[in-house]
């Protein structure tokens, strides 16, 4: 189990304080935006009536959460926050597959990640919702339907945020769990490439649909 255990770490003296950052995730994450850069280069590159097979995909997607986004908020709302949901996506949907190619591991299987993407769209759902209904019309949601369920309400909301990351995280790194466990269990001499292909592929599109899909929920709740 030492791919699991052995975690390749920078560690950085700051004013007193040790920080300790997973290498391995921040560069599976850089490598993750460099290909998403350049497949964004290549599909935009020499757009043509009859498409590309670049320029085929970056339609689909982007005709697909456009209108999911727009269904979910309406037209003026989605203009804005379109571009967040496609990007996030396809940012899950290429960290979840990686680990399918050898050595590579997925962003998602260190919680922060997860998690980090969790708090950002709970700071943007709730940025929107104020910024749609004002403050004071805003704060007094958490005092429906009566005043003392707002600490419920708080902790419901804050509950999302564990919710959302949790769900991907656990299932990312439970996918890896039950690999290993399984190569182990026949000596190496074995390794199920359906094992891979459903957790890597399969679960890794799902849990991406889903966590974005959840994002996209979340600010339509606030703003409406």
């Amino acid at each position: 189990m030492e791919e699991l255990t052995h975690i390749w770490q920078w560690t950085l003296e700051l004013a007193g304080y040790r920080l300790v950052f997973n290498a391995m995730t921040i560069v599976m994450t850089l490598i993750i935006m460099g290909i998403l850069i350049l497949f964004a280069l290549f599909a935009r590159r020499k757009t043509q009536y009859i498409p590309n097979p670049c320029q085929m995909v970056a339609e689909i997607f982007v005709q697909s959460f456009w209108e999911l986004t727009k269904e979910a908020l309406d037209e003026e709302l989605a203009k804005k926050y379109f571009p967040l949901i496609c990007s996030l996506f396809m940012f899950l949907l290429l960290s979840n597959w990686i680990g399918v190619v050898p050595h590579m591991n997925e962003p998602t299987k260190d919680l922060n990640t997860p998690l980090g993407l969790g708090i950002m769209g709970f700071c943007l759902a709730h940025y929107a919702g104020i910024k749609t209904k004002g403050f004071v019309n805003y704060a007094k949601e958490y005092f429906q339907p009566v005043f003392f369920m707002m600490p419920l309400n708080v902790i419901g909301e804050l509950a999302k945020v564990v919710s959302i990351s949790f769900r991907l995280y656990g299932n990312i790194m439970g996918g890896s769990i039950i690999i290993l466990v399984v190569t182990h269990l026949v000596y190496g001499l074995l390794i199920p490439p359906f094992l891979y292909a459903f957790f890597g592929l399969f679960v890794g599109t799902v849990q991406a649909f889903v966590f974005t899909m959840l994002t996209l929920v979340y600010i339509s709740v606030q703003v409406k």
